[in-house]
């Protein structure tokens, strides 16, 4: 029976905050692990090391809409006042301090949550991302929280030098895609789009007039489904695929937002990419394309230069380079997380 548990608190927006969880609980072995979020019902094939703690939403119903005057905060991102999905994920999490401390709590990624377990006496570890985030919210989570993980290296920080900078551990990158064999079969000629699930403005429209410029190409996009008739012959949809590895892994370039998932995913497969950076709160997709625009074989494409952008030359520009990802992924980093994880927790409960 170890001495303390680890949890995570996995935010629900997106898929890369609960992708990154998981594969770290993988790396913390048989560690006794509660896994907390209001994402989880997807999840299938849990560790039996993993219990699942299903959160509400805190998000207000019509009538709180109504019945409130929400003021905002500064201290606060988000933390709507008279929510009652705000009070029970509150009192179901403050329960699971009690009940199973000692624990340490990982956090991707709330600052409410951060400080919560904070206020309960729960020492926490907060997940770094890119984005602007000197504003006070941030300032507190990470003044208050043991240890900050960067799931990236140190070459792609964008922010200062300061004292959260020296409590940071700069892991490296990582992705789903490390472990897998490739197959070294790349075809010239097909292009990968990836649409993740937090938004984008690859739409439709920009899809058909991207590959309509480009017909020696192929497209293949993954993440959307599309059962129109009228498509260019060269843009194939194939949804949602639990195993897209071959498809990416034969592309000549991938084409995908800047979210973390993706970028690392790319670069674990070391291939050439189009990246489109959304509006995402604290500029996060801006500030990691500004990390990887320097480096050869990436070009980056605002999302108001989709429709009107000179894709023949833009594909065939890239296709001209070599792609530099050297220094991204670093087969280590589950290693250096899964140790700076137990580390602190025995350092926080004086354990030897």
């Amino acid at each position: 029976m170890a001495d303390f548990t680890i949890a995570f608190y996995v935010h629900h927006h997106g898929s890369g905050h609960l992708m990154r969880t998981m594969q770290i609980i993988k790396a913390l072995g048989n560690y006794p692990i509660l896994l907390m979020g209001s994402g989880l019902k997807k999840l299938i094939d849990i560790p039996s090391n993993v219990q699942l703690v299903y959160l509400p939403l805190d998000i207000a119903s019509t009538r709180e809409k109504e019945s409130i005057n929400n003021n905002s905060s500064m201290a606060y991102h988000y933390a709507p006042l008279g929510i009652k999905g705000g009070r029970d994920r509150v009192d179901i999490m403050t329960k699971i301090f009690s009940d199973h401390f000692p624990m340490i709590l990982i956090v991707d990624v709330s600052v409410e949550v951060t400080l919560l377990a904070r206020l309960a006496g729960v020492p926490t570890i907060v997940m770094h991302q890119h984005g602007k985030r000197q504003d006070l919210p941030h300032q507190l989570a990470y003044d208050s929280a043991e240890l900050l993980i960067a799931p990236y290296p140190l070459s792609m920080y964008m922010d200062k030098k300061n004292e959260y900078f020296a409590k940071t551990v700069f892991a490296g990158g990582f992705s789903k895609f490390d472990e897998l064999e490739r197959s070294g079969e790349i075809n010239s000629k097909r292009i990968c789009i990836l649409i993740g699930n937090g938004g984008t403005s690859i739409n439709d429209e920009v899809l058909n007039t991207i590959a309509s410029a480009c017909s020696d190409y192929e497209f293949h996009v993954l993440g959307l489904c599309n059962e129109e008739n009228d498509n260019p012959v060269n843009l194939k949809f194939h949804g949602n695929v639990d195993n897209p590895h071959q498809l990416l892994d034969q592309a000549h370039i991938i084409i995908g937002n800047t979210g973390h998932n993706t970028v690392m995913e790319t670069a674990s497969l070391n291939k050439r990419f189009i990246g489109i950076p959304e509006s995402r709160p604290f500029d996060e997709q801006i500030e990691k394309a500004k990390a990887i625009e320097n480096r050869s074989g990436i070009t980056i494409v605002l999302p108001e230069e989709l429709l009107h952008a000179n894709w023949p030359l833009i594909i065939s520009e890239l296709s001209e380079k070599m792609v530099d990802w050297n220094g991204v992924i670093n087969s280590s980093a589950m290693d250096i997380i899964a140790k700076n994880i137990i580390k602190t927790a025995k350092k926080c409960f004086q354990l030897a």
